[in-house]
Parts: C-alpha cells; sequence; structure tokens
C-alpha cells in the first residue's frame, strides 16, 4: 500500500470514527461542514483526494484538530517531526506550501504548521470554530496577515495572533521567500451543536 493510500486510509477511519462519537449522520456533518455528502461518503470509504479546506471544515465541525483526522495511534511519549517526513497540505502555484507538523495533546490541543509563501502568493482561509486563536511567528522574509479585511505587516522575528473565527488570508510580502511557524489553538471540548 503507498504511503498516500495508507494516509488516506486514517483519515477515512479517523472521520468516521469522529462523526460516530459525535452522534452525526453523514448528512448532518455533510450539512454543518459544508461539505457534499457524496465526498463525504467517499472519504468515509478512503476514496478521493480531500483538500486542505475540506480537511479544516470537517475538524471544525467534529471538534478536533485536522492533524487528530490525519494521525494514527500514538508512538510515544516524545514525537519528533521532520518537515521533509511530512507531506504538504497546502501547495500554492508558485510554490507556497503549508505542513501540519504535529498537534498536542490534552483537552485543548495546538496544531503546529510550518508555512513557505512565496511573494504575492496567497492562502485564504474561510474562518474557523469560536475560540480557535491563531498565532504566526515569521522566521524569515515578509507576509502580510488579513484578517477581516484588515492588513498587517509581518516581518522575520515579528509574531502575531488573532481570534480566528473571522475571515482571514496569509500572503507572501516582498521579494525574498517568507517562512513561518504557526500555532493554532483549538478550543477545549468537542464542537457545539448548531
Amino acid at each position: 500500500m503507498t504511503e498516500t493510500a495508507a494516509a488516506l486510509r486514517t483519515v477515512a477511519h479517523n472521520v468516521r470514527a469522529a462523526r460516530i462519537r459525535a452522534g452525526l449522520t453523514l448528512e448532518e456533518l455533510s450539512r454543518r461542514a459544508q461539505v457534499s455528502k457524496g465526498a463525504l461518503v467517499g472519504l468515509e470509504k478512503a476514496q478521493g483526494n480531500p483538500n486542505l479546506a475540506t480537511l479544516v471544515r470537517l475538524a471544525d465541525t467534529l471538534g478536533i484538530s485536522v492533524s487528530a483526522l490525519m494521525q494514527g495511534s500514538p508512538a510515544g511519549r516524545v514525537r519528533v517531526v521532520s518537515a521533509d517526513a511530512v507531506a504538504p497540505l497546502w501547495t500554492g502555484e508558485r510554490g507556497s506550501e503549508a505542513r501540519l507538523m504535529l498537534t498536542t495533546s490534552g483537552p485543548a490541543p495546538v496544531e503546529v504548521w510550518r508555512w513557505r509563501l512565496e511573494p504575492d502568493e496567497e492562502y485564504p482561509s474561510h474562518p474557523h470554530q469560536g475560540g480557535v486563536v491563531e498565532t504566526v511567528s515569521v522566521t524569515s522574509g515578509r507576509m502580510t496577515l488579513v484578517v477581516d479585511g484588515a492588513e498587517h505587516a509581518v516581518e522575520a522575528g515579528q509574531t502575531a495572533t488573532f481570534d480566528g473565527d473571522t475571515p482571514h488570508t496569509y500572503r507572501g510580502s516582498g521579494t525574498e521567500t517568507c517562512h513561518l511557524i504557526m500555532t493554532v489553538q483549538l478550543p477545549p471540548g468537542p464542537a457545539p451543536a448548531s
């Protein structure tokens, strides 16, 4: 079995298990996450190729992290993850990418992401569930962080944080590649029923 097929089987298992734990039907999860029922059925059968936006919507709706959808059983008390061992969940046309490195355990998990943004390339993100807090630390280059329509320049050595329940965009700025570490702090407990 290829790594991609194995990863898809893990996602399929985790989505189905989280949906059942949440007491949601396929129809209800489809409606709440704004993912077509056909795509959801295919995903639970380990078919298709879900994009980052779909995984984020499912995770937000199920009240878990994206990496909880993607990871198998924990391997031990300490996890060391190499960036080149993690496939990008998003790749831009100019070479930008986002890699979900890991998610901490506990009642309020934190996702740790590595991003590379090429100049003038951007990733628009839909609003997350209430209580999600994102923190962006630029390690080299410059980026523009757009939160609820307002632009904020963030340069190497600077860190920005914001509530993720509003539209936001990450855009590479300047003439060089921007590298950043992003954390996404998730609220404790399951997502509230709507």
